[in-house]
């Protein structure tokens, strides 16, 4: 027994270094963003590095606030450990850092530290305001600078955020450098709620330009409220969820005067209106009205609107300066009963066809095709198939 005692005894005096309590390796390593006291660049990789000889980095993990990792790769003789993702600016970071030193006797070293906040900043602001809607109105983004990178613009894109319910698929369109517009391929469903919002803060976009902060927006429709105008007969079928509940003789655009084919959404309602004929290029004396019951368009000026100095032509002929004209009692029903964003289309007139945009929401006369083109994200991309948008609705 002696001899077995003695052995056991002596193996005792030689622990493994795997076993002891990790030491502070502050003296081994540095890193970037230890800057004495400085915030660390969001522009420049996170670094760390092992000091001297006869140390190596084992393992290093870093962390935003919400636990998120940032990737990063560690060189084969373990003496750096590089960050291989943007940083994101004025965020807070915990980097954690395993060595080992030439005894194979484990060390710990974990530090806190925040990044500068962004010099140059995209702020975001959504549209419309808050409220209920048409199922016609789209979703609007506008950038507080020119962004015209398309690497750029799809890390913008891949932030701002679209989500209904009813779950529909939709895709962002660059309307310019500034502003982005948002649409299904059809309306929205009614009665459906769309929220929106932005995770663009703090994310590197490109060029020294960071997200900045973005108030999200809730969005509601009503019914599926359709006017359908029809200048070859001279009548306005008013339809609310596929289902007529009005007809109403009208008049639209004389020629020269035209009204704009297409789709287009009310703009604004205003109960009064003071229209002249200086404002479409006619003399000054040509005429100076107020009209009532007015919902318009267009921003060039086209509205539909209460006519009575027109009710013989109404219904027979077109003899309007491109509005759609009605009688008072028509007009004040139609006043009352749309909302803004609701789908007014014409068709069989001899105007110009309604431009996707500048004019107002001409946005539904675009196909969808051409519109998914105008996405950084979207163009070239398959669209979503039925069993996709079933995977990507929202989860309650």
């Amino acid at each position: 027994m002696a001899p077995l005692i003695a052995g056991l005894s002596g193996c005792g005096g030689s622990p493994d270094p795997l076993s002891a309590k990790p030491y502070d390796a502050a003296d081994q390593i540095s890193f970037s963003g230890d800057g004495g006291g400085r915030k660390a660049d969001p522009d420049k990789p996170l670094e760390v590095t092992a000091k001297g000889d006869d140390s190596r980095i084992t393992d290093v993990t870093a962390t935003d606030a919400a636990g998120r990792y940032v990737r990063g790769e560690l060189a084969d003789d373990g003496k750096h450990w590089r960050s291989t993702v943007p940083l994101a600016a004025g965020a807070h970071y915990t980097l954690k850092v395993s060595t080992e030193d030439s005894n194979g006797a484990p060390g710990r070293r974990t530090v806190d530290f925040t990044t500068s906040s962004a010099r140059r900043l995209l702020k975001v602001t959504f549209g419309p305001k808050a409220g209920e809607y048409g199922v016609g109105q789209p979703v609007t983004a506008k950038l507080s600078r020119p962004v015209k990178d398309p690497k750029a613009r799809a890390v913008i894109e891949r932030a701002l955020k679209v989500d209904s319910r009813p779950a529909v698929e939709g895709v962002w369109h660059w309307v310019d450098s500034r502003t982005l517009h948002y649409r299904p391929q059809e309306y929205w469903p009614a009665h459906a709620t769309i929220t929106v919002h932005s995770n663009l803060k703090g994310i590197r976009i490109g060029g020294g330009l960071y997200g900045g902060e973005a108030k999200s927006l809730r969005l509601t429709t009503g019914d599926r409220l359709e006017a359908l105008t029809d200048s070859g007969t001279h009548q306005m079928t008013v339809k609310r969820n596929g289902v007529p509940i009005r007809t109403i003789p009208i008049t639209t655009g004389m020629p020269g005067f035209d009204t704009r084919n297409g789709i287009k959404v009310v703009l604004a309602k205003e109960s009064a209106v003071r229209m002249t004929g200086a404002s479409i290029g006619l003399g000054a004396g040509s005429y100076d009205l107020m009209v009532y019951w007015a919902a318009r368009v267009t921003k060039s000026g086209e509205y539909v609107h209460a006519a009575p100095w027109s009710t013989g032509s109404q219904g027979a002929a077109n003899v309007s300066h491109g509005c759609t004209g009605m009688s008072t009692a028509n007009a004040e029903w139609f006043f009352n009963t749309v909302r803004l964003g609701d789908i007014v289309q014409v068709v069989n007139s001899n105007g110009e066809d309604m431009a996707p945009f500048g004019n107002g929401y001409g946005d539904w006369n675009m196909a969808w095709a051409d519109w998914r083109k105008g996405s950084a994200v979207a163009a070239g991309q398959p669209d979503a198939t039925p069993a996709d948008s079933a995977r990507l609705r929202p989860q309650v």
